[in-house]
């Protein structure tokens, strides 16, 4: 087997370089407990500041904005609740597009009553229907993504800010997608963001609060993190984030320029050498890193182990795993194919070669599988 080729980025990408000599060096001088007064944990905190504060800057905001938390679903978990909760005054209902992650999803599901927003074809939020939701009484706030995780599609945060501050309605941007890869959006209330989506470690998970934006966690707070993340802060991990986070932004324009003319020849080439394919997302207003296809006749568990067998790791959205036997609710929402479906998602250290080896070998696999069925 050729050397492995790992495409599934958009998971989780491998340590930086930068946060891997970070987190060596800081799990010597910064294991302490930064809330004590003694040496060691003033040095601690010297260090948490010093990360807190490159990663705030990287988002645009200011220290006292931004917490810290146990990973990007933990961050969804304690603000968007705790968001609602603050409002509940004002009313209980989460409007939120119907491709968001499972988790706001389910955060959502939980901390009120949701009204789903439609999308199109591309996955885009149909914004007639966002701003007739987002309008109406009893809104406790809004939730958009800011980039699609299994297609790369973008959505118009900018437009969706506007229409909240207009009704008074706080704006929860998960940004776990996008942080490292893209723009950070503006106009939102609250904001969510990853570490290992950019090549910090996992554990790690940011929460940006804009000042003005009450929060009312339904938790019993702590002194950590202003109650929304209790607990020891793993400090040498959160200096490890922002080194990779500041090192992939110095990156970022070469990569993504990179990436995104890899991405289109990929469309190009799947769309052309492979029959019954559907490539979704938006082509050209999406993530520079991402593919997204779907093939009729295939199974998705069996194409995606197909693929690790070759030696590349990628992975599928569709009815392919033990855990579920639903398909991708992004796909279903979208009203586009949901067998077959398999994600490709570029890192830092992909190369054109695996890029062209995985367009070649592809074909071969899907006609292979489909004879496996009879088809």
């Amino acid at each position: 087997m050729s050397k492995r080729a790992y495409l599934d980025a958009a998971s989780a990408e491998s340590l930086h370089p930068a946060a891997r000599e970070i987190l060596l060096s800081a799990l010597d001088s910064g294991w302490a407990d930064p809330a004590r007064l003694h040496h060691e944990g003033r040095n601690a905190r010297l260090l948490l500041d010093n990360a807190r504060a490159v990663l705030a800057d990287a988002l645009g905001v200011r220290p006292d904005e931004l917490y810290l938390t146990s990973s990007g679903t933990a961050a969804i978990h304690s603000g968007l609740p705790a968001v609602a909760a603050a409002r509940h005054r004002v009313g209980s209902t989460i409007v939120h597009s119907a491709v968001e992650h499972s988790a706001v999803l389910h955060a959502a599901a939980a901390a009120g009553t949701a009204a789903e927003v439609g999308v199109d074809s591309l996955g885009r939020i149909d914004q007639d229907a966002f701003s007739t939701q987002v309008t109406r009484p009893g809104v406790a706030l809004a939730a958009l993504q800011a980039a699609n995780h299994e297609v790369g599609t973008r959505q118009p945060i900018a437009w969706a800010a506007e229409i909240c501050a207009q009704a008074g309605v706080p704006l929860f941007v998960d940004a776990a997608a996008s942080i490292g890869r893209d723009a950070v959006p503006a106009g939102w209330s609250v904001l969510a963001a990853s570490a290992h989506k950019w090549g910090g470690p996992a554990g790690v998970g940011l929460l940006a609060v804009r000042k003005g934006t009450r929060l009312a966690p339904a938790w019993p707070v702590d002194e950590r993190e202003d109650g929304l993340s209790p607990g020891h802060p793993n400090v040498p991990a959160a200096l490890a984030a922002a080194a990779a986070l500041q090192a992939r932004l110095q990156e970022s324009a070469a990569l993504d320029r990179q990436h995104r003319a890899w991405i289109d020849e990929l469309r190009r080439r799947v769309a052309a050498d492979i029959a019954d394919v559907e490539v979704v997302g938006d082509p050209d207003d999406r993530l520079p890193h991402v593919l997204t296809f779907s093939c009729l006749y295939v199974d998705g568990e069996a194409l995606v182990t197909a693929l690790d067998t070759e030696g590349f790791s990628v992975s599928s959205g569709s009815a392919c795993t033990a855990s579920t036997l639903r398909p991708s609710h992004v796909l279903a929402a979208m009203g586009v194919l949901t067998h077959g479906n398999v994600r490709v998602s570029l890192g830092r250290t992909t190369t054109y070669e695996e890029v062209d080896r995985f367009a070649q070998v592809l074909p071969g696999l899907v006609r292979r599988i489909r004879a496996e069925v009879g088809m």
